[in-house]
């Protein structure tokens, strides 16, 4: 069976169906048949598609459960900006720049691993690589061309989260079991709803206090997400201070972290975290230039744990587990709900499917428990 990517390069070059058939000289139907892989198009239809869309053949059509030469996808975070400024300086890399590839409705999406995200305690998946001078020449267009790994991937049900909860690995064995992958990217709650604007995922995880009504999240959906969203607990959690085992500082609230002899990590803006300690330290008068290490910040609730653990501070806002997790100590400061978000025209999307019926799933309950530190009481229901 023939597989292609018509209908991808045919919304990229901003063309109807008529427009490419036209272009290729067939019928519209004759087009729809081959699009939708209902017929094979002969050599001299493949030659004139190809050119119709300015493409090779074998960036267009491939066997099934081979994978295409080449695709195009939309860079997405920050990898963006590092790929334009390493290309611009070398032109190319020796190494492979590997990406995560994932489709939300007729979007393919590529998000390159590297950095903190690529290995936490082993190397991060990929689906494909970034082809060489693959970013387009227009400074305002994020599509890059990209080689993947295995056609399968592509055409397999995904779900794409974006959040900072060390739990949500504990959902691709579960997602996995109904054949269902999960892109997870590590986010802090303003950039994970944010990516969810841009319709970067299909779900997305926070824990944002309203300073105004001491409720979470849900009016920081309706101001940074611009269209309908359902709202549904993953769970309850124990956020405060983690520490080194034994707690041999005696650190026991913010205006501990004050003392002179206190290092501290902290996490950077936009994280629930940051927030709950900038409104403990205003609620106490304490000036945040005060505290050794304010701007010292981890990406994420096991980085700020892993720089406890090896020395690099003493003390950091982040959820219990974490510092469960690397066997230090931990000191309650509050207890935050930590929602995901749903896009309203995305529910019905097999991964997402999947995803909430797993919610549902009390052997996911039981695993999440066994963290430390959560009340799972309330997953998978519609968030108050």
């Amino acid at each position: 069976m023939l597989k292609n990517n018509l209908k991808q390069f045919r919304l990229r070059a901003g063309l109807s169906q008529q427009a490419l058939a036209g272009k290729a000289d067939i019928s519209r139907q004759a087009y729809l048949a081959i699009e939708s892989g209902k017929s094979s198009p002969s050599t001299e239809v493949a030659l004139r598609l190809a050119l119709a869309l300015g493409n090779q053949v074998d960036g267009l059509f491939s066997l099934a459960g081979e994978p295409p030469e080449y695709t195009w996808a939309e860079l997405v975070g920050n990898s963006r900006e590092e790929s334009l400024d390493e290309d611009s300086t070398t032109g190319s890399t020796a190494t492979p720049k590997r990406v995560r590839l994932w489709r939300v409705g007729d979007r393919l999406l590529a998000r390159q691993v590297i950095g903190q995200t690529a290995a936490r305690h082993s190397l991060a998946d990929a689906e494909g690589v970034l082809l060489p001078l693959g970013l387009t020449s227009t400074s305002e267009d994020n599509r890059v061309s990209v080689q993947p790994f295995d056609g399968d991937d592509l055409a397999s049900p995904t779900v794409s989260l974006l959040g900072c909860d060390p739990a949500m690995a504990l959902l691709e064995a579960g997602l996995g079991k109904h054949g269902v992958r999960l892109i997870s990217s590590e986010e802090n709650s303003y950039r994970a709803l944010t990516g969810l604007a841009l319709g970067e995922a299909h779900v997305a995880g926070c824990h944002l206090r309203d300073e105004d009504t001491g409720d979470y999240n849900l009016s920081w959906v309706r101001r940074l997400v611009p269209f309908p969203c359902v709202l549904v607990t993953f769970a309850s959690w124990q956020q405060g201070l983690i520490v080194m085992p034994g707690n041999p500082k005696n650190i026991f609230g913010v205006a501990d972290l004050a003392r002179p002899e206190v290092r501290m990590v902290n996490r950077e803006p936009g994280s629930g975290s940051r927030s709950l300690l900038d409104r403990l330290l205003a609620s106490q008068g304490i000036p945040a230039l005060a505290l050794d290490g304010y701007h010292s910040e981890a990406p994420g609730h096991l980085a700020v744990a892993s720089a406890v653990s090896t020395g690099l501070a003493d003390v950091g806002v982040g959820v219990q587990a974490a510092a469960s997790a690397l066997g230090l100590g931990f000191v309650t400061l509050e207890e935050e709900r930590y929602d995901l978000v749903f896009p309203k025209h995305l529910i019905d999307e097999p991964g997402v499917q999947a995803l909430l019926d797993l919610l549902r799933s009390p052997g996911l309950y039981r695993r999440v428990e066994a963290l430390g530190g959560y009340d799972v009481s309330n997953m998978g229901r519609p968030a108050a």
